[in-house]
């Protein structure tokens, strides 16, 4: 598998080769126990040996012929005699070696035959008894490691137990930080009375300053997603920031000179902003709009704030944008992108604060109708590649089916994993 660790894959290419040598060494064990005996192969061997025995038996008898003739015979019988007799008992020693070596050499034959047969039965037997030991250690191991297993799940669950208790413990560390840092304003000697109340105001607002630094991000990862709104402001100035919040995209104009201003509802926030030389008011959004005189901006600027706004209150905000700013300004209206499954559960579900998810069909079309010109939406912040579906691989299947796949995991990636924010850019 394309999975497997290097480590297996040389393990299970071992393997092969040893299990096509055992294959091979028993195939050659096969042959060699099957091979034929000499009286098997030769079948006239015996008939041959019997003759010769035969032959060898009765020694050349004396010639007893009468006469001049037979005792000639006789003469030349007694001069070749004694070689005869030579001859005679070379060719008996000679027939019982062959006897003998022949006897001996068909026992030999026989009981190789038999221990290569034995040899094969044997090692017929070992490949079972091998995967039988093979499956009980695989079955002991497989055991083990779910004992392993096991115990390390127990583990993992008393420390995710004690993370969630850390974890609860953390956020309540982070509401009273935030509590502890706005009473200490209200609490400081010859504080305003009514710096005092904002300060009390923002204690109260504290477990949702806490949250929004946890949820929303660093102000250096803030800053990094908002840089790329900067360009659209220059020569527009001065820009109002609504809900400014931290401070980051104040930060970033003022880095290219750009004036601007900051308006939150959190006094806490607005203080720390003042403190870091933005000019930040504490004060309700609309209001502040309401407050601007006509034409006198070039740019309005809202980060995550309209999904926090009433219908009624968001196309009210609509309405005095376009009143505040002159011709040729520019509303930037950044929220959560309902369209996408992931952002809708994961992004605008988990704040409890916010008002209604805005379509950005809906939105666009709320600001054509306030007498905005140029209306058009932006999708941000797509979801990385790794976190979507993967399109099918087109090897083994039918060039039209995995065409047809491959558009349905688009179109789930498109609707489940759509980018998590859009936002509104309008002119004036």
């Amino acid at each position: 598998m394309e999975s497997d660790p290097p480590d297996l894959l040389a393990l299970r290419k071992r393997l092969e080769e040893e299990e096509s040598a055992y294959a091979a060494a028993l195939q050659a064990l096969d042959a060699l126990a099957s091979f034929p005996l000499p009286v098997e192969s030769l079948p006239d061997l015996p008939g041959q040996a019997q003759r010769l025995n035969r032959l060898c038996e009765a020694p050349p008898a004396a010639p007893d012929g009468a006469g001049v003739k037979g005792r000639l015979q006789r003469s030349l019988w007694s001069a070749v005699a004694p070689a005869l007799a030579r001859q005679h008992e070379f060719a008996s020693v000679l027939v019982q070696l062959l006897n003998g070596y022949l006897q001996e050499s068909a026992r030999l034959h026989l009981h190789l035959r038999d221990a290569a047969a034995a040899l094969v039965r044997y090692v017929q037997r070992v490949l079972p008894v091998m995967d039988a030991r093979d499956r009980m250690a695989t079955g002991l191991a497989t055991t083990h490691a779910e004992l392993i297993l096991e115990a390390f799940d127990r583990r993992q669950e008393s420390m995710a137990r004690r993370l969630e208790g850390l974890l609860a413990l953390r956020d309540r560390v982070e509401a009273v930080s935030e509590e502890v840092r706005a009473l200490r304003v209200a609490l400081e000697p010859g504080a305003a009375p009514a710096a005092a109340a904002a300060a009390l105001r923002a204690a109260e607002a504290s477990s949702y300053t806490a949250f929004e630094n946890r949820f929303r991000g660093t102000p250096e990862e803030v800053r990094e997603r908002l840089s790329s709104y900067v360009p659209l402001f220059r020569d527009l100035a001065p820009v109002v920031d609504l809900g400014c919040g931290r401070g980051e995209f104040l930060e970033l104009l003022r880095t290219e000179g750009i004036d601007a201003r900051g308006v939150d509802g959190n006094a806490h926030a607005a203080a720390e902003c003042r403190g870091r030389g933005l000019d930040v008011v504490e004060a309700d959004l609309l209001g502040f709009l309401r407050g601007q005189a006509p034409a006198s901006l070039g740019g309005v600027f809202a980060a995550q704030v309209a999904e926090h706004l009433p219908p009624a209150a968001l196309q009210e905000t609509l309405r005095q944008a376009h009143r505040a700013l002159r011709p040729g300004g520019l509303l930037v209206l950044e929220t959560v992108n309902p369209r996408s499954v992931l952002a809708l559960l994961e992004v605008y579900n988990r704040d409890l604060t916010h008002e209604r998810p805005l379509h950005p069909e809906t939105l666009r079309f709320l600001a054509a109708a306030e007498g905005f010109n140029d209306v058009r939406v932006e999708l941000r912040s797509p979801v990385d590649a790794a976190s979507r579906l993967q399109p099918v691989p087109a090897e083994g299947l039918p060039a039209p089916a995995a065409q047809a796949l491959n558009e349905n995991v688009e179109r789930l990636n498109a609707f489940l994993y759509g980018p998590l924010e859009y936002a509104l850019l309008a002119r004036r």
